[in-house]
């Protein structure tokens, strides 16, 4: 898999947490979950699709990342 469609999947499997994470109390434990518990579905995704670990992946699996929560924050508030 390239760079972009781990990024889109990263994004994706992203949104329904973010939209989770909006409707709880900032940095409460629901809240801490919402944002964390993604992570090790990305790390799976990630080693599955052989992108391995160069430091220029990085910032566009961060921005994904981050970009598919906001979207799913910016979802619920609708």
């Amino acid at each position: 898999m390239t760079l972009i469609a781990v990024a889109v999947a990263v994004l994706t499997l992203n949104v329904p947490f973010g939209y989770w994470r909006a409707g709880c109390e900032k940095f409460s434990a629901r809240w801490i979950i919402a944002v964390h518990a993604p992570v090790p579905m990305v790390l799976a995704l990630r080693i599955s699709s052989g992108l391995g670990w160069q430091l220029s992946t990085f910032p566009v699996m961060i921005a994904a990342y981050f970009a598919g929560q906001y979207l799913g924050g910016v979802l619920r508030s609708r």
